[in-house]
Parts: C-alpha cells; sequence; structure tokens
C-alpha cells in the first residue's frame, strides 16, 4: 500500500515534468517570455527534484519505483497541447489546475496512517513546494 501511494506521487511528478517540458518547448525564445521560461523553468527543477527524491524513498523502504507517467502523462499532454493553441493564459491555467491537482495527492497521502513518519515528512516538503508554485503561477497570470 505505501508503494502503491508513492508511487502515484512519483507517476504525477514525471507527468508534471513532461508537462513543463512540452510547456518550454513551445515558449520559444521570445523575450516577453522570459519571466514565464525562468518561473517554469525553476518549477520543473522542482518536479525533477521532487521525482528523484520520490524514487529514492520508495527504494529506501524495498519498492520498485515507476518509470513513466503512464495514462496521466497522456492526459496532460493533450490538455496541454490544446491550452497552448488558445495561449498563455490558457496554459498557465493548465499547468495551475495540474499543480492544483497535485496539492490535492499530497495531500490525500499525507493523510494516509499507513505511511511511515520519514515519508509523510517528505510529502510535507513537496506539499508546501506544491503550494509555492500555485503561488507562482498565479503571479504570471496577473501579468497576462
Amino acid at each position: 500500500m505505501m508503494h502503491d501511494e508513492m508511487n502515484k506521487l512519483l507517476t504525477s511528478e514525471l507527468s508534471a515534468i513532461e508537462t513543463y517540458q512540452q510547456a518550454l518547448e513551445k515558449k520559444g525564445t521570445d523575450p516577453a517570455h522570459i519571466p514565464a521560461i525562468d518561473a517554469m523553468s525553476a518549477i520543473l527543477n522542482d518536479h525533477q527534484k521532487a521525482a528523484s527524491r520520490i524514487e529514492a524513498a520508495i527504494r529506501q523502504k524495498g519498492g520498485e519505483p515507476v518509470h513513466s507517467s503512464g495514462a496521466w502523462g497522456t492526459w496532460s499532454a493533450i490538455v496541454m497541447g490544446t491550452a497552448q493553441l488558445f495561449g498563455d493564459k490558457a496554459t498557465l491555467k493548465a499547468l495551475k489546475e495540474g499543480e492544483e491537482s497535485g496539492l490535492k495527492e499530497y495531500a490525500d497521502v499525507l493523510d494516509d496512517t499507513g505511511i511511515p513518519q520519514d515519508q509523510k515528512t517528505l510529502i510535507s516538503e513537496l506539499l508546501a513546494t506544491q503550494r509555492m508554485h500555485v503561488r507562482t503561477i498565479d503571479g504570471l497570470m496577473s501579468r497576462i
């Protein structure tokens, strides 16, 4: 059970990594997009670190981490592709919805009494980072 919950979080992080990579590829090098590019690059980096930390936590408890974002990643790619057709505001809204979904997943796992304390500490830290991502995206949205 514990590995399932952590792998669910890992799947979401892998999906987030793919989503931000896709969003950054579409941004190009337009100087007007530099603040968004910098912010999205920092969030991508956070998701990469989170995925590594979750993988390590799963291995530390004898589990095998997932290696793919699976169906969640496919859905995320479709949403992001569609959002990008409608411009920056729609793209940021899609990214924010993904971050808020991640917040809920972290909060749900944190409430699970079967999760060891060391993993709860990790999840609490990652939850705080997710909250920061939502605030960052809100800030980007307010500039559009």
